[in-house]
């Protein structure tokens, strides 16, 4: 009879094994369970957030700030976290928030218009409007925010944007802080009205319009207080300033983030085929790959352009890599790793 099964008998033929007998049971309930159950189907997990750009304001010269509101409570962030911006055109672009970390109904972001960049900050100054939908994702932390009993803030333009928060929460905290904030001019620098608000003696305005020249590393670190947290963001000369004369400072420590991508050293060309696309684009020996890589496809991600955060890491198909950053064996860290000749990635 289909499906009738045999009753296991002892290895003496004596009679039906009590032991046996209780496995064939199991045995039974297993096949039933494995026919009759079915497996639930796994539902993606979706992390991208849709926001509306709730206002648009002029923060300073060429750089506007953006109130992102979604639909209920948005995910808890931390001072130094960013925002993965999906802009109309496919670009992705990372931006810091610059709001009240304890704000769970917007985000703040501020963006510098860079007439000569790759387009991302031009599209948000010329595109996004009040009531614009779009799409982000995070928040996430490259540049995370320690706790200490002091510190230092070096900010250098548009670097104030991460700084901000970590300002407000030293401050709440009951933290010993300072805070420099340089830049070409007085217009030129985002949130001065905002800063007037802080205790003045713990703010040093510092335009190099009214001092000639930029400020050195030195005097940047000459009012850190002892054994403080220096927490530096900007451009690349300020931030290797800072770095040079770190050592003769009271500071303890230095924490940074570029907002520009370190400069290329023994760099030599080499080509990169995008297995997916077809298309292979040619890195010339003064640029990255990513660079190259997001002149034809603008979607791919990227933060830190520093080789650390795992945002641009790429599945590496075919060839060799000369590792720059913390990706290694089958990806590459397209913001900083070269390679010798030819690479295939998984793009």
């Amino acid at each position: 009879m289909a499906g009738a099964r045999a009753v296991p008998r002892s290895l003496n033929g004596s009679g039906p094994d009590r032991f046996l007998w209780a496995l064939d049971k199991v045995a039974v309930g297993m096949e039933w369970l494995q026919r009759n159950s079915r497996r639930r189907p796994v539902t993606p997990v979706d992390r991208d957030l849709r926001l509306e750009v709730a206002e648009v304001r002029a923060e300073a010269d060429d750089v506007v700030g953006l109130r992102l509101v979604g639909d209920g409570l948005l995910p808890a962030w931390q001072p130094g976290a960013h925002l993965d911006l999906v802009l109309p055109s496919g670009r992705t672009r990372q931006y810091s928030l610059c709001g009240q970390p304890g704000d769970r109904r917007s985000y703040r972001i501020a963006v510098r218009r860079i007439a000569d960049g790759a387009g991302g900050s031009r599209e948000v100054h010329d595109v996004l409007r009040p009531g614009s939908r779009i799409t982000a994702r995070g928040p996430r932390n490259a540049f995370p925010f320690i706790t200490a009993e002091k510190y230092l803030f070096i900010a250098g333009g548009i670097g104030i944007t991460p700084i901000l928060p970590m300002v407000r929460t030293a401050a709440a905290r009951g933290a010993d802080w300072r805070l420099v904030h340089t830049g070409r001019s007085r217009e030129s620098m985002p949130f001065l009205d905002e800063l007037s608000e802080l205790d003045p003696a713990r703010v040093w305005i510092r335009p190099d319009t009214e001092f000639g020249i930029p400020a050195s590393g030195a005097e940047l670190l000459e009012h850190t207080p002892p054994g403080a947290a220096v927490y530096c963001c900007g451009p690349i000369p300020m931030i290797t300033g800072v770095r040079v004369d770190l050592p003769g400072s009271a500071a303890d420590s230095l924490h940074w983030e570029r907002f520009s991508a370190p400069p290329i050293n023994d760099g030599r060309p080499f080509t990169v085929e995008l297995a997916r696309t077809g298309r292979t684009v040619q890195v010339p020996a003064d640029r990255s790959a990513l660079e190259a890589i997001t002149e034809v496809l603008p979607q791919v991600s990227f933060s830190c352009r520093q080789g650390f955060c795992g945002t641009c890491h790429v599945r590496v198909l075919d060839g060799e890599v000369e590792h720059r950053g913390r990706a290694a064996g089958d990806h590459m860290a397209i913001c900083v790793s070269r390679s010798e000749g030819h690479v295939v990635l998984d793009l």
